[in-house]
């Protein structure tokens, strides 16, 4: 067989199992230079080409030669590129390859949406100093901010926020190892370890890391071991100078079956809440998501849809999407008229919530995880009473009951015991401190249940 036909048959083995853009890259030039019955010479363009092949695809090209030529030939690869200006020229190329397919890889292990980023994300009032704590991460990785604690209501921005963390720090540093993780899959993976003996593969993941991301810790609280585990990653890459990153839909004290030193090394470092985007930001954003999906819409619908969704970025967003939807199906431009028929349903739910008692105390009890009879009960330890109380201002602020009424649903037989109640977190809020936000969270839930 001559020497043209022999490599067009191994060219054929790895046109099957290569991407188009690695076969142009790495074979594109290549010849069979030489062979006899021990060996063979392989020309190709470059010597960084040639280090890669060698490196990448030695044991592939020698099992194709068997096939051909019926024997085991060993292969050497020799440079005989035309001039050297075409050499630095490709060589260039196939760096900038090199470079993409990395990020590529990159990308995959670290399971981040590349959609989410600082460029697309719409900062207001309501989550500015979370924004600015964020980007300063992406300047110096586990030296400033460290760990990051991001916390906020449902369908706030914390998950984009996190992830646009991640995404700039590979912008900037390709070569940093980053993993975003949902906490439910690092709860389900270490399970799966200790249940498979994969332990070691296990710590090897979420140690040998430079970023780690990990969103709604609050699913953490209550489950030991996992905990336990998360205790000594968390401590053996903040000993490393590795960046640690956490969302929860409340801040470290009120996760109050999390362990006591878990809590301490979140407070260590940065915190920073999201809260409920104000009107501006609303407009804000509905204008920057109707520039995405370029759609055109008078101001005035802007300013209807943002004063009628007022809770959380997600709910604006599906809003907008409905709206959008509703004209293309009814082939109709979006106008004042157009927007109340299509989000009817939304306008009746924030004009009519219908939420009941009931809801509130599962809610409330879910969020400080206690007990129903344990608050309908007579304890007064301060895990029992705080939520109790919540409960009582939450009936009386959102549900306008009275307090008799309020008494009745928690068991009390005094209502100057609800007053009390409702007064005392009336004047916590005032404060603006960590109970303001759990509120504005567990209402967001009852809502939004």
């Amino acid at each position: 067989m001559d020497k043209q036909r022999a490599w067009e048959a191994v060219l054929g083995e790895f046109e099957l199992t290569l991407s188009r853009a690695n076969y142009t890259t790495w074979f594109k030039n290549t010849s069979l230079y030489s062979y006899d019955e021990k060996k063979a010479v392989v020309a190709v363009p470059s010597t960084f080409v040639k280090e890669w092949i060698q490196d990448k695809y030695n044991t592939q090209i020698e099992d194709a030669l068997a096939k051909v030529f019926s024997r085991k030939l060993k292969v050497t690869y020799e440079v005989k590129s035309p001039t050297e200006i075409k050499e630095v020229k490709l060589e260039a190329e196939i760096k900038q390859h090199v470079q993409n397919e990395e990020q590529e890889a990159s990308l995959n292990f670290s399971s981040l949406n590349p959609k989410y980023t600082f460029d697309c994300f719409v900062i207001g009032s309501s989550n500015k100093f979370a924004h600015a704590a964020c980007e300063g991460v992406t300047k110096k990785p586990g030296e400033k901010y460290n760990p990051l604690f991001i916390y906020g209501g449902v369908g706030l921005g914390k998950t984009h926020l996190i992830q646009a963390v991640g995404n700039e720090i590979l912008k900037n540093h390709p070569s940093k190892k980053v993993l975003y993780t949902p906490s439910e899959k690092f709860i389900n993976e270490f399970i799966d370890a200790l249940r498979n003996q994969g332990a070691n593969k296990f710590k090897n993941k979420y140690r040998n890391i430079d970023v780690l991301i990990i969103d709604d810790i609050q699913f953490l609280a209550g489950k030991e071991s996992t905990q336990e585990e998360f205790f000594h990653t968390f401590n053996s890459l903040y000993q490393n100078n590795k960046q640690i990153i956490l969302s929860s839909d409340r801040p470290p004290q009120a996760l109050t079956t999390l362990q006591e030193r878990i809590k301490s090394r979140f407070e260590g470092g940065m915190i920073a809440d999201i809260q409920s985007p104000d009107i501006e930001t609303r407009i804000a954003i509905i204008q920057e998501k109707c520039k995405e999906n370029s759609f055109i819409i008078p101001i005035e619908v802007i300013e209807f849809v943002a004063q009628t969704v007022k809770h959380n970025v997600r709910e604006l967003e599906g809003a907008l999407t409905r709206l959008m939807v509703y004209c293309e199906l009814n082939d109709e431009k979006p106008s004042l008229d157009v927007a109340k028929s299509a989000l009817e349903t939304i306008i009746e739910k924030a004009q009519k919530p219908a939420v009941k008692p009931k809801l509130v105390m599962d809610i409330v009890a879910n969020f400080y995880d206690v007990k129903i009879k344990d608050i309908l009960g007579k304890k007064r330890t301060e895990d029992v009473t705080l939520p109790r109380q919540i409960i009582m201002y939450v009936l009386r602020d959102e549900l306008n009951m009275s307090f008799p009424q309020i008494a009745k649903v928690v068991n009390r037989s005094d209502h100057t015991t609800i007053m009390s109640g409702f007064k005392k977190i009336q004047k916590l809020i005032k404060t603006k401190g960590p109970l303001s936000h759990e509120i504005e969270t567990i209402k967001d839930k009852i809502y939004n249940p």
